[in-house]
């Protein structure tokens, strides 16, 4: 299922000018519009999922592929030795801007230890 206005829906769901690192039945990934890091992506479930509060028990395998796929770009884009971090924001308080289930990959350069 896909929503109608959500941008990631519409990336997941056909040709868009953005440049895809991958794509399958239930997973896209591609890089952020706005970086907060020289290696900062997006990976997608193609199913609309609002966030991690609407996600069910029957999410659960396509979640753990999402976090799975976020590995793999790690190491093809060379960050998997000096270390990544994987952010999931759920809701407006957490930085959560797009509302449909998203990792983000963040790499590249040391990250702070603390939270803000």
């Amino acid at each position: 299922m896909t929503a109608p206005d959500c941008i990631f829906c519409k990336i997941a769901s056909g040709p868009t000018v953005t440049k895809l690192l991958y794509h399958d039945d239930e997973i896209t990934a591609f890089y952020d519009a706005h970086p907060k890091a020289p290696v900062h992506i997006l990976v997608i479930p193609n199913q609309h999922i609002e966030s991690l509060n609407q996600a069910g028990p029957e999410n659960a395998a396509l979640l753990g592929k999402l976090v799975l796929r976020a590995s793999l770009l790690a190491k093809e884009m060379g960050v998997e030795q000096s270390g990544y971090r994987l952010v999931i924001n759920t809701g407006p308080d957490a930085g959560q801007s797009v509302f449909h289930v998203h990792v983000h990959l963040l790499g590249g350069r040391r990250m702070p230890l603390g939270f803000e």
